[in-house]
């Protein structure tokens, strides 16, 4: 009975601690996210959005004239190894145990295109950004310019300099506008997405 109880705390805790840790993450992006040029950067944090049945969670939406960055962000301890095109990325923990986690390259890919259906834009004005937020973790990632890390995130959506959107400021509007704050629709869609998890 004993060994219950204790196996039960962990997978409290286990489940507790990722959902903790996943929230700093998105906190220290949000806080870099505050250093963008307010006079041309508008950001949303925690979007939900909603088309037809589809409904998907961006942690971070940036709009600016030179496009639209959607930002996935992690806080991944460990080495990890994986490629843009990998369903999954993989951690080395304690005795070499391999962690599997969701490649947030590919994850956001799918955010990125709810974006483009809803604006009606084409691949070329719409950037996907899996952004890591630990400083302690190694990573050995193959990727073509879509992953960053937190501390070099701003410099990255700074290097791209062609205008692309004239009406940002509208786009930014709607966006806002589509975000879905009900908690009901929110626990749905978490509670869906964990029933697809495989």
């Amino acid at each position: 009975m004993g060994f219950l109880i204790v196996l039960g705390f962990e997978l409290v805790l286990a489940i507790y601690t990722n959902r903790i840790t996943g929230w700093f993450g998105e906190l220290w992006t949000k806080q870099e996210l505050k250093k963008l040029p307010k006079d041309q950067y508008k950001v949303l944090n925690d979007v939900l959005l909603k088309n037809g049945e589809r409904t998907c969670q961006i942690d971070h939406i940036v709009v600016s004239p030179y496009g639209i960055f959607v930002i996935e962000t992690k806080q991944y301890n460990g080495k990890i190894y994986g490629g843009k095109y990998d369903k999954h990325w993989i951690r080395y923990g304690k005795r070499n145990k391999k962690i599997f986690y969701e490649n947030p390259i590919r994850q956001n890919y799918g955010h990125c295109m709810m974006v483009k259906e809803l604006l009606n834009l084409d691949d070329s004005s719409v950037y996907n950004i899996a952004c890591i937020t630990s400083r302690y973790v190694r990573l050995k990632i193959r990727h073509d310019g879509e992953f960053t890390r937190n501390f070099t995130i701003i410099d990255r959506i700074l290097s791209y300099t062609e205008p692309k959107l004239e009406n940002y400021e509208q786009i930014f509007e709607f966006l806002n506008s589509q975000n879905i704050k009900d908690k009901a629709i929110r626990k749905a869609h978490i509670k869906n997405i964990k029933k697809n998890i495989v």
